[in-house]
């Protein structure tokens, strides 16, 4: 399958054309980006061409990599949707949820196969950990911590203009989803609280009556950063297991996922349909941290 790599920053450099370029299914066919200099860059690194035109791409590739900002990524996916493409895309899927349900439904009535590329839902040993204790059940309350520290000299992200318009909750809280809801079951209602260096604390109900809490921030202390998963049910306590995998190995997983995808008609547990999910929980999570009280989802 010929890809097309949508996005020139840091992540669709070092993971999304790497993992591309040496996959043996997949084909790097080109990259478009919002800038000529660095579209050119990204192309002359892993030696394909650079697409000025976005149109241009699509009619030279089956699937698109997208790694833009998700209110870029949300109208390009629909675009690229519509043209027939297959669509790997980065979380969050969009920034609004109609954005996100525009995706899915342009996807659905193209046919075409997604993946979101929640990255811990594609590494081993914790795709393994999610299937076996969902297999168990009886979790009833989970708890969760992301304390990162982007925002600092050299780090690949520190400009990262919506990270830093929309915090630890929208960058982090897919992550700590992708984790959760496989165990716990989809959010009926949450609430959440703010607390110093834009810190989003999280209090989720479950359907089924499950409860789980998640603190997530990019800017936390620099020697303050954690992160950790706990679960608790009728069989015991547990925690998420270690990475391993490479973030690159980890692509060039859901790279296979959406390829089987597309092969078998069957969707990926992760696909637009679960990243809209996300999403919802996400805008519901916003307006309960502005409003102070307990939202649907």
């Amino acid at each position: 399958m010929r890809f097309g790599v949508l996005g020139t920053g840091h992540w669709a450099t070092v993971t999304q054309a790497a993992a591309l370029s040496t996959h043996p299914s997949a084909t790097l066919a080109g990259v478009w980006g919002r800038s000529p200099d660095r579209t050119a860059d990204l192309a002359s690194r892993y030696g394909v061409p650079a697409y000025g035109d976005v149109d241009a791409l699509l009619a030279d590739v089956d699937a698109v990599a997208i790694a833009l900002p998700p209110d870029v990524q949300a109208p390009l996916a629909v675009h690229a949707a519509k043209a027939g493409k297959h669509l790997l895309l980065d979380k969050p899927l969009a920034l609004d949820p109609s954005a996100a349900d525009e995706v899915v439904a342009a996807a659905n009535s193209a046919g075409v196969a997604t993946v979101v590329f929640f990255t811990n839902r594609f590494v081993p040993s914790i795709e393994t950990f999610l299937r076996d204790n969902a297999a168990l059940g009886g979790w009833y309350a989970a708890h969760g911590t992301m304390y990162t520290s982007i925002f600092q000299a050299g780090n690949p992200y520190a400009g990262s203009v919506w990270r830093k318009e929309h915090g630890g909750l929208w960058d982090l809280g897919p992550h700590a989803l992708s984790v959760i809801l496989p165990l716990l079951g989809p959010v009926v209602d949450l609430s959440a609280a703010e607390g110093p260096r834009d810190t989003a604390h999280l209090l989720l109900r479950h359907e089924g009556g499950a409860a789980s809490t998640l603190s997530l921030t990019l800017d936390a202390a620099p020697d303050a950063t954690s992160f950790g998963f706990s679960y608790f049910g009728e069989h015991g306590a547990t925690t998420l297991p270690a990475w391993d995998t490479t973030q690159v190995e980890a692509f060039g997983t859901a790279v296979s996922a959406l390829l089987d995808a597309a092969t078998t008609g069957v969707p990926h547990a992760c696909d637009a349909a679960f990243g809209a999910q996300v999403v919802h929980i996400l805008s519901a999570a916003e307006r309960a941290r502005r409003t102070s009280t307990i939202v649907a989802v």
